[in-house]
């Protein structure tokens, strides 16, 4: 399965501005034909401005458009990233899902709210994970905070998922644990990891650290990037997952006995 990802760079509050960046940065990521595409966390408003319900699409419909009209042009699955997603009175950080007909087919809110920057106060939690399958390959999304929290990526793990994709506001600050949790968490589920993070300086104080990454089960980087705006792609032979569980089986090892 072949995937790019688009690092954004991200203008905070500007939505057509970041659409402008989209149309260009998906365009030249068909030159290589993928099979899905991925965005970054909040790719729509950045993250994020306040009153962040005032930026926030409305029941994502805008968004769902523009992405499900990309999917059917280019026949390409999307991973949409995140959004800020206006839902009656709440906002959530929505991550879509599109086919390649251009069909939604999963939409998952990200479930652990960052408290350090006070998104409980300004966002409302999921309450359910979700998985789907692309091309037939079983996948799931998580959010960039989602990322710190194992037991989420394990449950998902053992739904037997082969791909696991992260769109992320991450900061410049703690690259160090973007990128530790992000070969963590392939290596010790044994799966592809994914991951978008976006790039840019936001509202002059908030630094997005880029360094987008995809990975295979062993904790082997495919394709990574710096901080700056940039598009990677890598072919993901997914049949090498089960040679690595093959020769150390993890989940055959477990002991849920223990854990619970």
């Amino acid at each position: 399965m072949k995937v790019s990802v688009l690092q954004m760079q991200i203008i905070l509050g500007d939505f057509s501005a970041n659409t402008a960046t989209l149309y260009s940065m998906f365009e030249d990521a068909m030159s290589k034909r993928p099979d899905v595409v991925l965005l970054p966390e909040l790719w729509n408003v950045g993250f994020y401005p306040k009153p962040v319900i005032n930026y926030a699409d409305s029941d994502g419909i805008e968004t769902r458009k523009l992405l499900g009209s990309l999917a059917s042009k280019y026949q390409v699955n999307i991973v949409g990233g995140s959004i800020a997603n206006r839902i009656g009175e709440h906002v959530y950080n929505t991550n879509y899902i599109f086919d390649r007909t251009g069909t939604l087919i999963s939409t998952y809110h990200k479930t652990h709210l960052f408290s350090p920057s006070g998104e409980k106060e300004d966002f409302t939690p999921g309450d359910t994970t979700h998985t789907y399958t692309l091309d037939g390959v079983k996948c799931a999304s998580v959010i960039c905070y989602d990322l710190r929290f194992p037991e989420l990526v394990r449950k998902l793990a053992l739904d037997d998922i082969a791909i696991l994709f992260v769109p992320a506001a991450w900061p410049i600050e703690r690259l160090m644990h973007w990128q530790t949790l992000t070969r963590a968490r392939a290596i010790e589920n044994q799966l592809f990891i994914v991951a978008a993070n976006g790039s840019g300086i936001l509202d002059n104080t908030f630094h997005l650290g880029g360094h987008s990454v995809i990975f295979d089960p062993w904790g082997e980087i495919l394709s990574s990037a710096n901080a700056d705006k940039t598009i990677l792609h890598a072919n993901l032979k997914l049949a090498i997952r089960s040679q690595i569980r093959n020769s150390i089986n993890v989940f055959g090892d477990r002991r849920p006995e223990l854990y619970t």
